[in-house]
């Protein structure tokens, strides 16, 4: 059974590590992320993050229950960072499409992250401040409230979903991320007409945007179906 975690106030009266530092829940995230990208999930674990932190890895479970925890701190850290530099204007469509864009590019400035907690639900207070803030834009808006819960749906989900994809791509080693998007100035850029027609009138132009995220593109068809089904919920 896993020991009970420890209030923060009973943390900070504990000695720091022999380097002099003094452990929190967001130094420890933060390592955390820091080992990830350098190490991948792999590279993980609370041995080494004790090691990193120059404390006894079982002091890591002082502020997580396990591993699992921690990795929900850290998901919940991402949507924090996305939530850092947003900042409401007061027109939805607007609001909407840079919170999706800073959740997006914080994901993937930590791939690694990113394929370990995009899928989960944290219930942790920056998880539930992002959901606070975009139900309360679209109710703002003028979605009535089942509206709002399926385009709330919709949109974190795409989101999530990109931010995870785009982050795995982001993940592979080098040699085959390379591959991968060579993939469509080789064999796809080469395929006959007589065979392939669509593909080979389409391959100039795949082989720029498919190496790049569709999530902008993919947000903006979103927003803008919602914007349709707002105009008709209000004639």
């Amino acid at each position: 059974m896993p020991k009970p975690v420890v209030p923060e106030g009973e943390r900070r009266r504990r000695r720091p590590t022999k380097r002099g530092t003094v452990l929190s829940e967001e130094l420890i995230v933060r390592t955390a992320l820091r080992m990830l990208r350098e190490h991948g999930s792999a590279g993980l674990t609370a041995r080494r993050l004790g090691l990193a932190l120059d404390a006894d890895p079982s002091t890591l479970y002082r502020y997580f229950r396990g591993m699992d925890d921690l990795t929900l701190a850290i998901g919940d850290a991402l949507i924090g960072r996305a939530l850092d530099g947003w900042r409401r204007t007061g027109e939805w469509r607007a609001d909407l499409r840079a919170f999706g864009l800073a959740v997006h590019a914080a994901y993937v400035e930590h791939p690694q992250a990113a394929v370990l907690t995009a899928s989960r639900v944290s219930g942790r207070a920056n998880e539930l401040a992002a959901d606070e803030a975009v139900l309360d834009v679209l109710r703002t808006a003028g979605f009535p409230l089942p509206e709002a819960v399926r385009v709330y749906h919709a949109f974190i989900d795409t989101t999530l979903g990109f931010a995870a994809l785009d982050a795995a791509a982001l993940a592979l080693p080098g040699d085959s991320l390379r591959a991968d998007e060579d993939m469509w100035r080789s064999t796809y850029a080469r395929l006959p007409a007589a065979t392939h027609p669509r593909i080979a009138e389409a391959a100039p132009l795949l082989a720029t945007r498919m190496v790049t995220s569709a999530y902008p593109t993919a947000l903006e068809m979103l927003l803008d179906s919602a914007a349709a089904r707002l105009e008709t919920l209000r004639d």
